[in-house]
């Protein structure tokens, strides 16, 4: 792999497997390129909820408007600038409230070989 620069631009969005929300993502870099992690951009609409087990360890940096990520131990809400970890094994709820939110992800391992199943 060599260096590379991302736009939103640049990614395909495409609804996020296995759920129904208003939630899409786009992969910028995955296991096509033969790199160890994914990244890519996340799109949420208003008022949203996504309740999952974590099956990567995920890194989410929040670009545009506010979500909230709850777990067993709790809920953190995140803003622009702002970085959610959620790791492996985790189950959280991601909500959005207002203006819905624009993010950014790295994922390790790849999250789309792991729902392939």
């Amino acid at each position: 792999m060599k260096v590379q620069k991302f736009s939103v631009s640049d990614a395909k969005m495409g609804k996020s497997p296995g759920q129904n929300a208003e939630i899409y993502v786009g992969n910028l870099v995955d296991e096509k390129d033969g790199g160890p992690v994914t990244i890519g951009y996340g799109r949420y609409a208003p008022d949203q909820s996504l309740t999952e087990t974590m099956e990567v360890d995920d890194t989410m940096i929040v670009l545009e408007g506010r979500l909230s990520v709850c777990t067993s131990n709790g809920t953190v809400t995140a803003a622009r600038g702002d970085i959610v970890y959620m790791p492996k094994g985790e189950v959280v709820t991601i909500t959005t409230e207002g203006e819905g939110a624009l993010t950014a992800f790295v994922t390790y391992p790849h999250w789309a070989t792991v729902h392939k199943g």
